[in-house]
């Protein structure tokens, strides 16, 4: 089969050439680094990497294909994946295509065949960039100006465009609780999670009303992953607040949020936000649980963070990156309230942090009595 040429123009002007596999055309966003070794799949299909291309610093990506239970969404949202060598077969007995298939199903570009670890370095060295991928022209000057008008993610709600259009319910005949959880671009694996420790979830539209939130009479409120910048879904923000002046005021309705959730939280009670240099993505981040000094391996996958001197009062830093120092874990003081800025459900990832969802249940058992 005959190479098709590619080129990757980051907004600076640096250059890399390589092939194109899955679709072919044009793509831009903001390029990424991931460094999970397995995981391409739940990467491409968690709606988080909205408007990214995800550079993968494992060498061979695609050795065993798409399989049907892995996905994390109903759809690839990562704009491009950037890889030193896609795999021409593949092997896993649940597989039912190749990687290379489902980029093309999906109409998202792959690029192989370039100098990955000096992507990755370049991305470390001067921060995550805007880009364009194309098979159609190789005018570096061209290509370089349209990667620099592609909107900044700081400032920019990605979540409007990946939340569910209505609301539905995941049952579970054996739910001891039931849980509402914002789609702020939520990952199957987390509604899975919270199914296996006895909820029934109820999935709602990221501006659904606090009224009709408390009408649904709900045991717990979670916030999910998602996209983009926190301090600019200011619908949320102003929800959750809402949210919590009810459960400080008239029932208490324990409230656990992830990676964006997180932020969202944060947020409400009084912190601020900002934007990471190049992000944390991967499988394999060391986070230091200071509750009880224990080091969780965990999955990642933000590109904004806590300001840790912003933190008020109220709340308590529960969890610290050890490799940048950052905030990777919060808990309200009197609220049952808490959050995490990792990926408990683990998918991809190491399974340290699931005891994470059994607290969330504690916590709605003691506030049913």
């Amino acid at each position: 089969m005959q190479e098709i040429p590619a080129i990757l123009v980051l907004e600076n002007g640096s250059v890399y050439r390589g092939t194109a596999f899955g679709h072919t055309g044009e793509a831009t966003g903001e390029v990424v680094f991931n460094t999970s070794l397995t995981g391409y799949q739940e990467i491409l299909t968690d709606p988080s990497y909205t408007g990214q291309m995800v550079v993968m610093t494992y060498p061979l990506i695609g050795n065993y294909g798409i399989t049907p239970n892995d996905d994390e969404s109903a759809k690839i949202w990562a704009s491009a994946l950037i890889v030193r060598e896609a795999s021409k077969v593949y092997s896993n007995f649940e597989s039912n295509r190749s990687l290379d298939a489902a980029l093309k199903d999906a109409k998202v570009l792959g690029l192989q065949g370039i100098d990955t670890r000096k992507l990755v370095r370049e991305i470390r060295q001067k921060g995550a960039m805007r880009a364009v991928i194309s098979t159609l022209t190789d005018d570096v000057d061209t290509l370089k100006a349209r990667a620099a008008g592609i909107p900044e993610m700081t400032g920019l709600d990605l979540v409007k465009s990946v939340t569910t259009a209505t609301s539905y319910t995941v049952d579970n005949p054996e739910a001891k609780y039931h849980v509402v959880a914002f789609d702020y671009g939520i990952k199957t694996n987390i509604v899975r999670q919270l199914r296996l420790e006895g909820c029934r979830v109820t999935v709602v539209n990221a501006k659904t009303p606090a009224s009709e939130v408390i009408a649904l009479k709900p045991d717990g409120i979670f916030l999910s992953n998602g996209p983009g910048d926190p301090f600019a879904v200011t619908y949320a923000i102003e929800t959750i607040r809402q949210l919590i002046d009810y459960s400080r005021n008239q029932r208490q309705i324990p409230i656990f949020g992830i990676c964006l959730g997180h932020q969202l939280l944060s947020l409400a009670f009084g912190a601020k936000t900002y934007k990471l240099k190049f992000g944390h993505h991967g499988a394999n981040h060391p986070v230091k649980n200071l509750l009880d000094s224990r080091i969780e391996i965990t999955s990642q996958n933000h590109g904004f963070a806590v300001e840790m001197e912003s933190l008020p009062e109220v709340l308590e830093l529960t969890h610290r990156n050890l490799y940048d120092q950052t905030v990777e874990g919060v808990r309200h003081r009197e609220l049952p309230c808490f959050s995490v800025q990792y990926h408990p459900e683990a998918a991809p990832g190491p399974h340290d942090s699931h005891y994470l969802f059994k607290e969330f249940t504690e916590l709605m058992e003691q506030a049913k009595n």
